[in-house]
């Protein structure tokens, strides 16, 4: 299983496909098959039977996944795709030091 730096509820843009240049937020994560479900994009439509319950039939327009390596995390202060760093800075809490990892737009050095 990898270690993703993108999160639930982060702002990405899309750098290829269909959707290439759009803007949404993370509404998961699956890191077995590295992909996320970004709001608006990657819409596609299934075809669902009326279920049981009075549940209604037709066209559903839902985010298909897609893989985490075409989207990149959007800059808080210019708006554009960057990548991530990561600051190290030792904390002390309770009379011990400890290190503690914050993420960090690569373009303007801003917190995310």
């Amino acid at each position: 299983m990898a270690k993703l730096k993108i999160k639930k509820g982060d702002l990405v843009q899309v750098l290829s496909g269909k959707d290439k240049g759009l803007q949404g937020k993370v509404i998961s994560v699956n890191t077995e098959t590295e992909r996320v479900v970004v709001e608006g994009v990657q819409r596609v439509t299934r075809h669902t039977k009326a279920g049981f319950g009075g549940q209604a039939g037709g066209l559903v327009v839902s985010e298909a996944s897609i893989h985490v390596s075409n989207v990149a995390i959007v800059d808080p202060e210019d708006n554009k795709p960057t990548r991530i760093k990561t600051r190290v800075e030792t904390v002390e809490r309770d009379g011990r030091t400890k290190a503690s990892r914050t993420r960090v737009a690569g373009r303007s050095g801003k917190d995310l």
